[in-house]
């Protein structure tokens, strides 16, 4: 379990990850060694997954935003599996969700443009194992994009 002191330590590196542990101590109103110590710990019990750097994806080529639901033509074992191997392998799948209700995944999905989605779309995403339909929402604005959790 996490307290107080640790949970300021986590809102503190969400919004600033390259943060020295010098200032995350003077942040949180810990010694140097404290802060270390306690970072260690939410990093061995698993609270602390990893640090990454966020890009501009419009910088980077891929400006274009999907969401996509997948319904698949049997809901097997073997199809999960072999739907969720497949989509391990595509860097435009940024997130796949298994989902329950009226489809079985959500995907989303960044490319270039609509060309780079269609062929994406074509000679991808419906030649994967147990695809029967998809539908296709396009971002038009980007309303709200966190990716720090409410501790």
């Amino acid at each position: 379990m996490i307290d107080e002191t640790d949970r300021r330590i986590l809102r503190a590196i969400q919004g600033e990850g390259r943060i020295t542990n010098q200032e995350l101590a003077a942040r949180c109103g810990l010694s140097a060694s404290a802060c270390f110590d306690r970072l260690r710990k939410l990093r061995e019990q698993g609270y602390i997954t990893g640090f990454a750097a966020l890009l501009d994806p419009v910088k980077l080529d891929r400006a274009l935003l999907m969401f996509i639901e997948v319904l698949l033509d049997r809901t097997t074992g073997d199809v999960f599996q072999d739907f969720a191997a497949a989509v391990s392998n595509l860097p435009e799948i940024l997130e796949c969700h298994m989902v329950a209700g009226g489809f079985d995944y959500l995907i989303k999905v960044r490319v270039r443009d609509m060309a780079a989605y269609r062929a994406f779309l074509a000679d991808t995403l419906v030649q994967m194992p147990g695809v029967r339909e998809t539908r296709t929402y396009a971002v038009l604005d980007e309303v709200k994009n966190v990716t720090a959790l409410p501790i």
